[in-house]
């Protein structure tokens, strides 16, 4: 019978604030022992591992939403994970839960840590595991809120999404055809568009990798795509991506539109930290538009709400959920962790650190 003073936690933990990508002197692997929680605890093995791309801004030192991962601290992380022990009467052990376990294998969370952890118990009836981590999770709260609430979307508008394979993208999308919005993604290859649309039911999809004709910048070839896709204009842009690409949408917005920033992963691996703002800024004033930041934190004591609106979907089909779910167990998370920022993941990016 195994105990828990048998067991050994592998944990991640950041030894340097990395200048562009992470590289293998960024990390550091270290082993604990695993002991049973204190009175009022509870001791997660953890199952799954969100990777997202805002990782790479809490790697940073700096004023931000979220105080960066200390130098020696276990990297954060959203997971999932089942109940090991537990001396508190609201988990049971095999509750399945969600959270912020960090990049390791087993998490004790402490009496006067169960608030800020946002440990939770999930309903796996509702959502497999990846899909908890996906638009049950994070990424699909993100998704919900920021589109619901600060997009504030009307049936019959253009809503155009970057990163639109991705996590955060592939719900927002999907959301606005729900809600009656045309709905344009922008994704980098032909599988990925040809998914977005296919499948996920957008009314088209620009590919910012498709080769521009001789004599044509990239970028051109992406504004074209925005000509011919979004001929009205755009009255929401979801942005996931920063750079270029935001530039390109604010040149074609319209009268009142509003840009929801969520992310910028263009501009994360930048030398000397350094991000590149947009050209076309005064594109705002022309237009009386707005642009907005949004944290999905912020939106914490309404999960519940989106996450039972966008089970509903799951369930009757109108909402799909793609992951990409890497197995290899925490030791693979620096690898695994650099597919965000060369777009090689399909999908929500999920690292396996256990089976169920």
């Amino acid at each position: 019978m195994t105990t828990l003073a048998s067991l050994t936690n592998d944990q991640v933990r950041l030894a340097a604030r990395p200048t562009g990508l992470p590289t293998d002197a960024s990390w550091q692997f270290t082993e604990e022992p695993v002991a049973e929680p204190a009175e009022g605890g509870v001791l997660v093995k953890v199952l799954a591992l969100s990777l997202d791309p805002a990782m790479r801004g809490w790697m940073n030192e700096g004023k931000s939403y979220i105080p960066p991962v200390g130098l020696g601290e276990v990297m954060r992380a959203g997971g999932i994970g089942v109940v090991l022990a537990s001396k508190n009467p609201a988990f049971k052990v095999g509750d399945k839960v969600t959270g912020g376990p960090g990049v390791q294998e087993y998490w004790t969370v402490a009496p006067d840590q169960l608030k800020r952890s946002g440990l939770a118990r999930i309903d796996t009836r509702l959502g497999s595991v990846s899909q908890w981590l996906n638009v049950l999770g994070m990424p699909g709260m993100t998704g919900y809120f920021g589109l619901m609430d600060v997009g504030q979307p009307k049936a019959g508008e253009t809503l155009l999404v970057s990163g639109a394979a991705g996590a955060v993208g592939q719900t927002v999308g999907q959301l606005a055809r729900i809600k009656g919005l045309r709905a344009v993604g922008i994704a980098g290859g032909p599988a990925k568009c040809e998914w977005v649309v296919g499948e996920l039911g957008f009314d088209a999809c620009i590919d910012y990798k498709k080769p521009a004709p001789e004599g044509v910048q990239r970028w051109d070839a992406v504004r074209e795509g925005l000509k011919q896709h979004c001929p009205n204009g755009v009255d929401i842009y979801f942005d996931n991506v920063g750079g270029d690409i935001l530039d390109a949408a604010l040149a074609r917005i319209n009268r009142k539109a509003r840009i929801v920033i969520c992310g910028a992963i263009s501009q994360y691996n930048n030398a000397g930290g350094a991000m590149v703002g947009p050209k076309n800024y005064m594109s705002l004033l022309v237009n009386r538009a707005r642009m907005e930041g949004m944290v999905v934190f912020d939106y914490a004591e309404r999960y519940p709400q989106a996450i039972a609106e966008m089970a509903g979907y799951l369930k009757d089909g109108r909402m799909k959920s793609r992951e990409d779910v890497v197995s290899g167990g925490v030791r693979a998370f620096p690898e695994t962790l650099l597919k965000l920022f060369k777009g090689e993941n399909f999908g929500k990016l999920v690292l396996e650190v256990a089976k169920e």
